[in-house]
């Protein structure tokens, strides 16, 4: 799912810390997922795990399109967006059909509550349940799946996870966040830096060819992967100003 919607106004910018990049994502959104497995690459390259961190905001694509997960979409950009992250571990849907997951709600819910224990443990489950829909098949809307991925993070509290999803704490301050940017983000993935600077689906540009989406199938017009390492430079540039 192109995870694409043109953004009403100027709207309030989030608030990023220094060192930050904040992601408006959706786990279910493809082109989101190549950016942020290239921005995790480039900040490893560049020795900076330690210095930039990826904070996960929601922009639930469910919502903004008003229906469920479409099969045919992702069935349609795989293949494409496979070609611009091809170490990612991309499969189609191999699963019963009767596993296809209708939302993604469950799985950015759990992201946000992991959030909650730190930004590195949101990041790490995030990733996780990227692979486990888009590599492995599963059902990530069922909450055994997602506690399943969370028990292998190193660091998640799983226990701690299972808790907060019990009793919802994180389901309203992530959908208040979305409402009260909802008019600055263009959509999954649209990026923000503490120096000002943002960006939508950075570095790749596309256009549908033979039909409107889930009918044709999407063209990579512009692909330039260094743009995600420039976010990862510009983030660390933040973080050595903070005194």
């Amino acid at each position: 799912m192109a995870g694409y919607a043109p953004a009403m106004s100027e709207g309030t910018r989030p608030q990023v810390a220094p060192g930050t990049i904040v992601v408006y994502t959706d786990i279910v959104c493809a082109w989101s997922t190549v950016t942020l497995h290239r921005l995790t690459r480039a900040r490893a390259e560049a020795g900076l795990e330690d210095t930039v961190r990826f904070d996960l905001r929601l922009f639930p694509l469910e919502v903004v399109n008003a229906f469920p997960i479409p099969r045919r979409f992702l069935d349609s950009e795989i293949p494409v967006v496979g070609q611009l992250a091809e170490d990612f571990g991309w499969a189609v849907w191999q699963a019963d059909p009767s596993l296809w997951p209708v939302t993604s709600m469950p799985a950015n819910e759990a992201v946000h509550a992991a959030k909650a224990q730190s930004l590195r443990a949101s990041e790490q489950l995030d990733m996780a349940l990227r692979h486990a829909f888009f590599s492995d098949s599963r059902c990530i809307s069922m909450q055994h799946e997602i506690l399943d991925v969370a028990a292998d993070c190193p660091d998640v509290d799983a226990d701690a996870l299972t808790e907060a999803l019990a009793d919802g704490r994180a389901r309203g301050p992530m959908t208040a966040d979305f409402r009260a940017h909802r008019d600055a983000v263009q959509g999954s993935p649209h990026l923000f830096l503490a120096d000002g600077h943002d960006v939508h689906n950075p570095g790749v540009e596309h256009r549908w060819a033979g039909g409107e989406q889930g009918r044709g199938f999407p063209v990579v017009v512009r692909d330039e992967p260094e743009a995600c390492a420039e976010l990862v430079r510009r983030a660390a540039a933040t973080a050595s100003q903070v005194a």
